[in-house]
């Protein structure tokens, strides 16, 4: 996940503020005023006395010349660099995003921030603000909270239901309450996965949890931020998960908590519906076999699990090959 760090020099207790309600993740401060931070809640502080000491575990870099940047490639590589570039110049950043890692772009608004983001596609691995204006911060921490990361999802076309004995399925409750057309990318594998809908949907049997996805067993894969995949087993409270929308959004979730129950499952198999065939592009998964669980149509609508049958269509997601 980026990083989100706020500068306040000088020390401003009204912008600390802010950036712990924004969830900013680090706050660069002046010597001598950690402790005001730690008064006012739990967040790392970035100084010569702070949690990650300036100058030490982070460095400082103005860059205004090939030279700068060609210094700034070869500095430990362990460290983080806030880079600051003159008149905001995107090609040092490009340079230095091309040949390391632990960049952290000095931005003054929003603007800049996603440019830096978006750098090389993959961007900066965080972002310094440094602006006196609260709500350039919340704007800011609601890009990279809320994540820039865009999947782009495929038609997957239904070819085979069955019914395959008891298993151990995953319930993930999130810290967010999803909508219509939100849910999660699971599948049997990381490179094909389906995108099963949240219990947002109204029930006149079983209340609805928009903050759940019943994701399916154990063994499955979901999409976590950065582009990586994790076992639905290894999920565990206070991880980041990837919540998509039907039209290709991402967000970032925080997982609650993981419930794992034995339940009678399923296997759905699938494929891309424009291209492929199950044994080069399988879409498959396994999860529990009940009504109020559920995959997601082109244009967000939920379908029951129950109520699929070979030739429907819902949405997936295929790895690129």
């Amino acid at each position: 996940m980026k990083k989100f760090w706020v500068k306040i020099i000088p020390y401003n207790k009204n912008l600390v503020t802010t950036a712990l309600e924004s969830g900013a993740d680090a706050v660069l401060i002046p010597s001598g005023c950690t402790k005001k931070v730690k008064e006012l809640g739990l967040i790392a502080t970035i100084a010569g006395d702070g949690d990650l000491k300036l100058g030490g575990d982070v460095i400082e870099i103005v860059i205004n010349s090939k030279e700068d940047e060609e210094r700034a490639a070869k500095l430990n590589r362990d460290k983080f660099l806030i880079i600051q570039t003159g008149n905001w110049k995107v090609i040092p950043l490009e340079n230095l995003v091309a040949q390391r890692r632990g960049l952290i772009a000095l931005v003054k608004n929003v603007q800049e921030a996603k440019l830096a983001l978006g750098i090389l596609e993959k961007g900066v691995d965080g972002i310094l603000m440094d602006t006196r204006d609260v709500n350039e911060i919340k704007r800011t921490s609601r890009i990279i909270k809320e994540g820039m990361e865009k999947l782009i999802l495929c038609r997957a076309k239904i070819i085979n239901i069955r019914q395959v004995g008891m298993g151990d399925r995953v319930c993930i409750d999130t810290c967010t309450n999803m909508k219509i057309g939100q849910g999660m990318l699971i599948g049997n594998t990381s490179s094909g996965m389906f995108l099963v809908h949240s219990e947002s949907v109204e029930n006149p049997y079983v209340a609805s949890r928009p903050f759940r996805v019943n994701a399916g067993g154990v063994h499955a894969f979901t999409r976590i931020p950065d582009g990586k995949t994790k076992y639905l087993s290894d999920l565990k409270s206070g991880d980041g998960i990837l919540i998509v929308d039907h039209k290709d959004n991402t967000q970032v979730g925080i997982v609650g908590r993981i419930k794992v129950e034995k339940r009678p499952m399923i296997l759905i198999e699938g494929v891309p519906a424009e291209s492929g065939s199950i044994e080069k592009h399988p879409i498959s998964l396994v999860m529990q076999n009940a009504e109020t669980i559920r995959l997601t149509k082109p244009g967000g609508k939920p379908i029951s699990i129950v109520k699929l049958k070979p030739g429907d269509e819902v949405l997936g997601y295929e790895e690129e090959r």
